[in-house]
């Protein structure tokens, strides 16, 4: 069964939806006509209900299967927001909007789902109910935890809920999964050392700041590479450094930000701590001060082990045996999908785009030959978890 019958008859409008997201692309919460869109889409497939402004700007779609005696439910998810990129692949749909683009396949994220309520509502061969979940804000914004936090499973309690992500490179048809920890926990740190300005001609008569921040720098290094197990993933990344307004000034504050990943909440604590500790010894000895502002966003996705054997079956019913695999490599990119698997037990699997350019690069774009299968993929999953 490599894809289900009713998408041939649908991917036409499906292609043709997708295109028209990535034409116009919205940030984060700001997604007015792409909630709109896929709202108005819903109700046409005929879902049974269709709720607005969960989350801000998320989509909630229900679906009823032919009967109800498990009570049980089923939660599908996907994101609609895109990057702050400029597009440069040059397709006949790329973005109308300069500075944004869909360089993460979050319109053909939405557009399978979009397709899988149709298949379902037109189909219900299934017992129980399945609910579809269209998010914002997952580039940075924590869109899941916004509608967990408006009451995303209050209103609609599932048993289980799942995510699927597309993958560069992976050939069409094929899927990847693994059970654990799979994408990393997000922090953003800021540091901030101040010393004493004054002319760049005397410096001794300042606390320059600059050597601080060098030492700083070396320091974090080692945190990674002379701390932490080998066998743990950490990465602690600086990326911007602003201080100083004059070449002949040496400036009395220096600030810097960057990007903490890990795949373990104890090597996540063990980081913070361990940088705390760097910048206060370290600009201490300087007779500078160091102050750390650490934020965390978004948790260590996990897939529950469970959960991911019951996803990777499914797609082997789409796929065929053989074109699913169970050991993807885990990564250090994040998903605020791991807020909804703290909450349900649930599984996030990859989906293959085919050769492409990576994710979040100008040159990405989705590629349409993939919807059938993600199509496919959340209605049989919905079929085998709710068997009638």
């Amino acid at each position: 069964m490599p894809v289900d019958n009713w998408v041939s008859g649908c991917l036409d409008e499906l292609v043709a939806f997708r295109r028209d997201l990535h034409s116009n692309p919205e940030l984060l919460y700001d997604l007015p006509r792409t909630s709109a869109q896929v709202a108005i889409a819903l109700r046409n497939a005929g879902c049974d209900e269709v709720v607005e402004g969960i989350g801000r700007t998320g989509v909630v779609a229900v679906i009823r299967g032919k009967s109800n005696i498990s009570g049980r439910a089923i939660g599908l998810r996907s994101d609609m927001d895109a990057l702050p990129i400029h597009e440069t692949t040059g397709k006949p749909w790329a973005s109308q909007t300069p500075g944004k683009m869909h360089a993460c396949g979050h319109d053909g994220h939405t557009t399978m789902l979009l397709g899988a309520a149709m298949g379902l509502a037109q189909n219900r061969n299934f017992d129980g109910t399945a609910i579809l979940i269209f998010q914002p804000a997952e580039e940075g914004g924590a869109g899941a935890r916004a509608m967990i936090e408006d009451g995303l499973f209050r209103r609609w309690p599932v048993n289980e809920v799942y995510g699927m992500h597309n993958k560069p490179n992976l050939p069409i048809g094929e899927f990847t999964i693994a059970p654990g920890p799979i994408m990393g926990s997000v922090d953003m740190i800021e540091i901030e050392i101040e010393g004493v300005g004054g002319h760049a001609a005397l410096p001794h008569q300042t606390v320059d700041p600059a050597p601080v921040i060098a030492a700083v720098i070396q320091a974090i290094q080692t945190i990674t590479a002379r701390t932490i197990n080998p066998m743990d993933s950490a990465v602690i990344s600086i990326t911007t450094i602003h201080g100083g307004d004059a070449f002949n000034v040496i400036p009395q504050t220096v600030r810097m930000t960057g990007t903490v990943r890990t795949l373990k909440d104890s090597v996540r604590d063990h980081v913070e701590a361990r940088l705390n500790q760097a910048i206060a010894g370290i600009a201490a000895a300087y007779g500078a001060k160091g102050k750390l502002d650490y934020s965390r966003h978004y948790p260590v996705t996990v897939n529950h082990a469970q959960e991911t054997e019951l996803a990777a079956v499914a797609a082997e019913a789409v796929a065929g045996i053989g074109r699913v695999s169970r050991d993807m490599p885990a990564t250090l990119g994040g998903e605020d999908f791991a807020f909804m698997l703290n909450e349900v037990p649930g599984a996030m699997i990859n989906i293959g785009n085919g050769p492409s350019a990576g994710l979040h690069h100008p040159s990405y774009d989705f590629n349409d030959e993939a919807i059938a299968w993600g199509c496919s993929y959340w209605c049989e999953l919905v079929r085998q978890r709710l068997p009638l």
